[in-house]
């Protein structure tokens, strides 16, 4: 069975209200909820920006937290929280590990939640835009990068979404084609130095890559692509999240050249887009958007079950230019 949460058209979609109140979570007594009435989304203010949950109303959160970490504020050390953050790269153990441990300011005109972060440690200035389209699980995510430096910092914006243990996150390949339609090479893969690609989690198929999260299993694994397609999705019991980002072809992207990464340990697994590599110069901003999407579907492990559920839903969601 394949459903997605009351789909309509966005247009129509738009002519409805979301819900939008102040509740207590997880030991932060004022996080911002968004309800459409089939799904949720609470982010903090107490420290943030984050998005700490995303799921159906009444059903698991697809996104992890750190039992041991949710509901404290303050310090100096970054904390990884869980949920959906925003990063930068290229990873560097002192503008990217910044702190987010502050309370941050928060506006709502209606239809869009925007999270607004002070500057932090590394000079910049992070702002999440979130909105939550009524009655179609689908949320459009932007968020941005601002240098508040004296001096231009070459940077990325990176954004995370930290999925709850035990799914599988599938991606796609590039086309295929021939030895004799195509010469050159199709995409630029990433491996780290501790990525097994014999590690039983990875299924490295013709048409989709998938890893699968095994909380027994206790070396990381990570993987960066440049997924021109632009999705990738995850499946943990019922619920099939998809992700849609931009790839800019002939764009300068970190980590040899990819726009999607994905990692896992024992603990999670992480579902990341990155932007283009860019100097930004003082008091400029670079953007990157994400469109998620939240089904109920079942999708089997080999190639054509993916096939059979996948290519149905990705025509009924929206590609980010």
């Amino acid at each position: 069975m394949i459903e997605l949460l009351a789909p309509i058209l966005i247009a129509q979609a738009l002519t409805a209200e979301v819900e939008m109140n102040t509740v207590a979570y997880a030991g932060w007594p004022n996080c911002i909820r968004l309800d459409d009435g089939q799904v949720e989304l609470i982010a903090t203010t107490d420290v943030g920006p984050r998005i700490i949950r995303f799921g159906r109303i009444g059903g698991p959160n697809l996104f992890h937290e750190f039992p041991e970490e949710v509901g404290k504020t303050g310090g100096d050390s970054w904390r990884n929280y869980g949920g959906h953050r925003l990063w930068i790269a290229p990873e560097d153990p002192v503008k990217t590990y910044a702190p987010d441990n502050a309370p941050i300011r928060h506006e709502w005109d209606g239809t869009t939640l925007k999270l607004l972060q002070p500057t932090d440690s590394a000079g910049i200035e992070k702002q999440i835009e979130i909105t939550l389209y009524p009655r179609a699980a689908h949320v459009f995510v932007r968020h941005r990068l601002t240098n508040r430096n004296p001096r231009a910092v070459e940077l990325a914006p990176w954004c995370l979404s930290v999925m709850a243990p035990g799914g599988r996150c599938i991606l796609p390949q590039e086309p295929y084609k021939s030895h004799q339609e195509a010469l050159l090479p199709a995409r630029a893969m990433a491996l780290w130095s501790y990525t097994n690609m014999a590690d039983r989690r990875w299924t490295w198929g013709t048409k989709y890559i998938q890893l699968r999260q095994d909380p027994a299993s206790s070396t990381p694994q990570k993987l960066g692509i440049c997924n021109s397609p632009g999705w990738a999705a995850y499946q943990l019991g019922q619920d099939l999240f998809i992700k849609r980002f931009p790839h800019e072809a002939g764009a300068r992207y970190s980590d040899f050249g990819v726009n999607n990464e994905v990692f896992t340990n024992p603990d999670m697994l992480e579902v990341e887009t990155l932007g283009p590599l860019v100097e930004l110069a003082p008091g400029a901003s670079i953007e990157q958007i994400e469109r998620w999407y939240l089904f109920q579907a079942e999708v089997g492990a080999d190639e054509d079950s993916i096939d059979k559920v996948l290519a149905p839903l990705l025509e009924r969601t929206i590609p980010c230019p």
